[in-house]
C-alpha cells in the first residue's frame, strides 16, 4: 500500500515531493528521502530544486506535526510508527532535546518523531523550528547536490550519505555544544565574581 502511494506521488513530481515531505514531518511513516531519490533520478539537472521543495514542505509541516503531539500526546505515536523508532527518539530526547533533533534531521527515523515528541514534551517551538531548518537542510541538500554533480551516478552513493552526515555532523555537533557549555559557565563565573565584588564595595562604602 506505502509503495502504491509512493508511485502516485511521484506521478505528480514537485507537488508529490512537497506532499510527501509535508506529511512526513506530519504523519506519513516513509521518509521523504524515498522519493526524493527516485525524483532526482528522472532528472539529476533538477535534484536542487526538488531538494528545495522539500526541504520548505518539511518546515511548513513541522509545527503541524508539534501540535498534534502537543494536543494528542505520546499515544499517537506508539499508533502509527515502530515502537522502536520511538523508544530511540525518546531516549535522545531525554538526553539532550537539541541532539536529538539535530540527529533526527538526518537519520532514517522517520522526521515526524521530533516533531510530534517536541510538542509531547513542550519542547519550545522555535527551537524544534530552527534546529530543523538547519538539520533538514543538511539531509535534503546533501541528497540534492549529489545528484546535481553527479548524476544518475549519485544513486550508488546516496544511500549512505545519511551515515556520511552522521559520522560528520554529530563530532561538530557535540563540540559545539561543548564550547557553548564552556563559554555559559565563563559568563556565569563572571556574573558571580561581578556580584561579589559589588557586595564588597557596598560593604566598604557602609563603613
Amino acid at each position: 500500500m506505502l509503495q502504491n502511494i509512493l508511485d502516485f506521488l511521484m506521478e505528480y513530481g514537485y507537488l508529490g515531493m512537497f506532499i510527501h515531505s509535508f506529511a512526513d514531518a506530519v504523519i506519513f511513516p516513509v521518509p521523504a528521502f524515498f522519493l526524493q531519490v527516485p525524483l532526482s533520478l528522472v532528472d539529476p539537472s533538477q535534484a536542487l530544486w526538488i531538494a528545495t521543495v522539500g526541504y520548505i514542505a518539511c518546515l511548513i509541516g513541522t509545527p503541524v506535526g508539534y501540535f498534534i503531539g502537543k494536543v494528542l500526546g505520546k499515544s499517537v505515536l506508539y499508533k502509527i510508527l515502530k515502537k522502536e523508532w520511538i523508544d530511540s527518539a525518546t531516549e535522545m530526547f531525554q538526553k539532550k532535546g537539541e541532539v536529538a533533533i539535530f540527529i533526527g534531521s538526518f537519520t532514517p527515523i522517520p522526521f515526524k518523531v521530533f516533531t510530534i515528541m517536541s510538542g509531547c514534551l513542550k519542547f519550545p517551538l522555535w527551537k524544534l523550528l530552527g534546529y530543523a531548518a538547519i538539520g533538514r537542510a543538511v539531509k535534503f541538500y546533501a541528497v540534492g547536490l549529489l545528484f546535481y554533480f553527479y548524476g544518475k551516478m549519485a544513486e550508488n552513493m546516496v544511500h549512505n550519505v545519511s551515515l556520511y552526515i552522521f559520522l560528520i555532523m554529530v563530532p561538530l555537533i557535540l563540540v559545539g555544544l561543548w564550547v557553548k557549555k564552556i563559554v555559559t559557565k565563563r559568563r556565569q563565573l563572571k556574573m558571580e565574581n561581578a556580584g561579589v565584588s559589588n557586595g564588597i564595595n557596598e560593604k566598604v562604602l557602609n563603613k
